[in-house]
């Protein structure tokens, strides 16, 4: 996991999300502005708290002609100080904050091909597709000649062909993304996103977007794109007959394209901040720093169209969340592919379509089948919502003179229903053991940095724990996914001590995990605080929710915020640890399970009861749907954010590619039935996982939102509006904070 950060600069550049904007942000942008927006070292101090174990930069000085100079280092850079006046068009200052858990050796970022390429990336890439290009250069180097070989890998893996490269465990996924991209095609079709066809991809060869819509796992990343492959080759080539001068390497290359975007999802957090009368830097960076967000809510943007959700939209944060996507912006031939202004060059960011099917299936999250109907041989005899041709069946059942009741035939359906949820189920449970697997596999850098510690102490993986359906889930499948010898630290949060509701079913799910499985070493932290103890600390949590601002973001934020850090305390006669008594703890754990995802796949909120007592299946369908395509906006950025600045990883085991492409197979009935009552029909497929596990208790457990669960919501609304019924007449959860305190 990492944090990453760009800042391109130019006194005489403005990138903005399309032409239009990009004119008319420049015609009023002041490039003389100096100091109004974040610094660098603001930047790197945020970053360095995401990934701890090792802070890089990389920068790029993109001059009159095409031509491009390479830097390295952190000093300096990234304060718009290229221009005109010294042959520079823009800067490009790339930082990378680097937390080590994959690999057998730490890979520090940025990283920097032999092209002069540069990545920074944050991700998990469980699975891509890699593209490889074979160069035979010719002995005459002079002449420059070069015939490419594309080789296409395929790798097995449990007997099936993936059609990717399965990333090694003891392999760094950066490293190989990286090999991937390097191999692709630098054509001026790709990063203009014209839909050309070039002859290269034609070929065999492929396209960044191509190699993009591939990757399965979470991801944010920047890529400078300096060239071909046969430009890496030329450039390694020609380095090593410098290699004993001791200077800056300047070169020429074909491509200068930014490369930048998230995964289709939006599991890792990238904001952006467009170029505004303020600050004219286009700037990308994993959060946003405390001492900035903290002075800067709101600022004007010029000329751009903000979050078509605000009331008005031309007012926007400094920073806004990046839509999920892949984006390009084409530095080469600024004078033919940028706009004119009398104020400078006018550049666009490109949109660039993802190009796998099966991942733009899952965008559009479209169900084959919602509606019950006799055709599926399924009968709901709850649903008041079933359609005509059920009823219809029904009543010619009735008429029909064959010799078998009714109540026979509906016996029988019932059972069949039973059994179809039952096979659902496993399908589900062995998409998410495998979902939990791929997350949780411990290669050789992790192991040995636990090595230095007891193996009671040892808690390489933690989870976050309510004791509620998902959490129980989540460990118990954790626990059939690691080694038996380490221990599974369950952070939970409250602010009501143990009377908290998230706290009495933690203590109760911790037992029944003991039962489950008694040979593990459960250990239960229990992170207890005071929301009048927190000022400093909720200042700290709004810089990391930003450009999120309502009180219900800030509660959520605090309560994933202090889960992760997992200060606490344990008590040892419950856990069956040490010799019972109760001790202060923190926990070391590097990766976070969470269980994010599951609510929105399997209508676990109160308004999808709501949406389905009003409007039925069809309704109920499409608001799961739109939850899960604003789920990138309302939760996964902020709660990214939150958990990685104690040096955290978070993973998401619900939102894996293949558990959502299964549960999107199963019929929506079998997913939830909304008629029963809360805490048997919400997320119906789910309880049947749990008890297949063995989990009979937590496949009872009603739903509750962890700012509810862990009481901070309650806390929240006496401090800030003096009462639990005066927040809600004001709608507490959506007001915006600075609004409220004005």
């Amino acid at each position: 996991m990492c944090g990453i950060a760009l800042v391109l600069s130019g006194d005489r550049l403005v990138v903005s999300p399309c032409t239009a904007a990009a004119a008319a942000a420049a015609s009023e942008i002041q490039h003389s502005c100096e100091g109004k927006g974040v610094s660098v070292d603001e930047l790197k101090e945020a970053l360095r708290r995401r990934g701890p174990d090792s802070l890089g930069c990389e920068s790029r000085r993109l001059c009159a002609g095409g031509t491009v100079v390479a830097g390295d280092g952190c000093t300096g850079g990234g304060e718009g100080k290229a221009g005109a006046g010294d042959g520079g068009v823009a800067e490009l200052f790339f930082i990378g904050a680097t937390l080590h858990l994959r690999g057998a050796e730490p890979v520090a970022q940025p990283l920097v091909a032999p092209s002069g390429s540069v990545l920074v990336y944050n991700g998990n890439a469980l699975q891509l597709e890699q593209v490889m290009l074979l160069p035979f250069i010719s002995s005459q180097i002079l002449v420059l000649t070069s015939v490419y070989i594309y080789a296409h890998l395929s790798v097995s893996s449990k007997g099936e062909i993936y059609g990717g490269i399965q990333v090694a465990d003891d392999e760094n996924d950066t490293r190989a993304l990286l090999s991937s991209l390097e191999s692709c095609c630098s054509c001026d079709c790709h990063a203009l996103g014209r839909g050309k066809t070039c002859p290269c991809c034609g070929s065999g060869g492929k396209s960044v977007p191509q190699i993009l819509s591939t990757i399965k796992g979470p991801w944010a990343l920047i890529y400078w794109q300096a060239g071909s492959y046969y430009d890496c080759t030329l450039c390694s080539l020609l380095w090593a007959l410098l290699s004993n001068i001791h200077a800056t390497l300047n070169f020429q290359m074909n491509s200068n394209t930014i490369w930048f975007g998230r995964d289709a999802f939006g599991r890792r957090s990238l904001l952006v901040h467009w170029p505004t009368a303020d600050d004219s830097r286009f700037i990308l960076s994993s959060v946003s720093p405390h001492s900035f967000a903290r002075n800067h809510s709101d600022a004007t943007v010029n000329g751009l169209v903000s979050d078509p959700d605000m009331p008005n939209n031309t007012k926007a944060s400094y920073w806004e969340e990046l839509p999920c996507g892949m984006y390009s912006i084409h530095m080469k031939d600024i004078e033919k592919n940028g706009t004119l202004m009398k104020e400078g060059w006018a550049v666009e960011a490109n949109t660039h379509e993802w190009m796998d099917s099966s991942l733009n299936e899952l965008i559009q999250w479209e169900r084959k089948l919602t509606v019950p109907t006799v055709d599926n041989n399924s009968i709901d005899r709850g649903n008041h919502h079933l359609s005509q041709s059920l009823l219809s069946s029904r009543k010619a059942e009735e008429n029909a003179n064959n010799g078998v009741r009714k109540t026979d035939l509906l016996s029988d359906s019932t059972l069949f229903a039973a059994n179809c949820i039952t096979q659902s189920a496993h399908r589900v449970l062995v998409a998410l053991r495998e979902s939990v697997m791929l997350r949780t596999k411990m290669n050789t850098f992790l192991q040995d940095g636990l090595n230095k510690f007891n193996d009671e102490e040892s808690a390489p993986i933690a989870v976050l724990f309510s004791g509620g359906l998902d959490s129980m889930i989540l460990s118990a499948l954790l626990d059939q996914c690691i080694d038996s010898k380490w221990t599974i630290d369950l952070l939970n949060v409250s602010f009501d001590g143990k009377l908290a509701p998230d706290r009495i079913s933690a203590i109760a799910g911790l037992r029944e995990l003991q039962r489950v499985s008694p040979l593990r070493r459960w250990r239960l932290v229990e992170i207890d605080t005071a929301l009048t103890d927190l000022k400093g600390e909720s200042e700290h949590v709004m810089s990391l929710i930003h450009p999120s601002s309502t009180y219900m973001d800030l509660n959520i934020g605090i309560a994933l915020w202090l889960a992760a850090g997992g200060d606490g305390w344990v008590d040892g006669s419950t856990c069956h640890l040490q010799d019972g008594s109760r001790y202060k703890y923190r926990s070391r754990s590097r990766v976070l399970i969470v269980g994010s995802g599951a609510d929105e796949q399997c209508a676990g909120y109160g308004r999808h009861r709501t949406k389905y007592r009003l409007g039925g299946w069809n309704a109920l369908d499409q608001e799961m749907r739109v939850d899960v395509q604003r789920i990138w906006k309302r939760n996964m950025g902020r709660d990214d954010r939150c958990i990685s600045d104690h040096g955290k990883e978070a993973r998401f085991p619900f939102l894996d590619e293949n558990v959502m492409k299964t549960l999107l197979e199963i019929p929506l009935w079998e997913i939830a039935k909304l008629d029963e009552p809360v805490g048997k029909g919400d997320k119906k497929i789910l309880r049947e996982v749990a008890r297949q596990l063995g989990l009979q208790e937590a496949a009872l457990q009603p739903k509750r939102a962890i700012q509810f669960g862990s009481r901070i919501a309650r806390e929240s609304n006496r401090k800030n509006f003096g009462s639990n019924r005066a927040a809600n007449q004001a709608s507490a959860g959506s007001v915006q904070i600075h609004h409220h305190m004005q």
